[in-house]
């Protein structure tokens, strides 16, 4: 192996383990800030364990096909510490800013969809239902003056065709009791409230 190739491998392994300190630091405030449960954490971390040895592998495979040589820990080990002692702090408080940006954002998001959408139709549906109350309210209301209005006429109709109403409702009311249309009925109703009972 070459001097260059060396160098080219030290320098590739430092950059991996400030790469390897900011993946931590970083998945650490994301978990922190999340607030993910206690046990998470141990998994989390043989994840990143996991993931961090298959990325070194792989740029050291790229860098000297993959020969392990005592420089390879040692720019890992200079990478991870520069890492904590020079950037560690701003890379912590670039994290906290970027996730308290995200959460602004998915604030103002919901609340331009509340304000644009939600409430104008929460609006609309109150409007509605105070108009269909109202619409009701007179309906009944010009219905009652009619009734009080055509109350004569309706007393003349049913002193003019009491006589012939009143036969012929004796008479439906015999063949009724003798097709046991009642019953026939009531029994019909029962079904089907046994039926709505059983399927809903």
């Amino acid at each position: 192996m070459t001097l260059t190739m060396q160098w080219y491998t030290l320098a590739m392994m430092l950059l991996s383990g400030i790469g390897m300190g900011v993946a931590f630091d970083g998945y650490r405030v994301v978990s922190n800030e999340l607030r993910f449960p206690r046990w998470w954490l141990p998994v989390l971390d043989i994840i990143y364990w996991l993931a961090a040895s298959i990325i070194v592998f792989r740029v050291l495979y790229a860098s000297n096909n993959g020969e392990v040589r005592a420089y390879v820990f040692l720019g890992l080990a200079i990478g991870v510490t520069s890492y904590y002692f020079l950037f560690s702090k701003p890379i912590i408080k670039l994290v906290q800013v970027i996730i308290r940006s995200i959460r602004a954002l998915i604030r103002g998001i919901f609340k331009t969809v509340e304000f644009v959408i939600i409430k104008p139709i929460l609006l609309l549906y109150k409007l509605g239902i105070v108009a269909l109350g109202f619409g009701t309210a007179f309906t009944i209301f010009i219905l009652k003056i009619m009734l009080k209005l055509t109350r004569p006429l309706w007393l003349l109709l049913w002193w003019v065709l009491g006589p012939i109403i009143r036969p012929l409702n004796r008479r439906f009311m015999k063949v009724a009791d003798k097709l046991k249309l009642t019953e026939r009925f009531k029994a019909a109703v029962a079904r089907v409230v046994v039926l709505w009972r059983k399927f809903f």
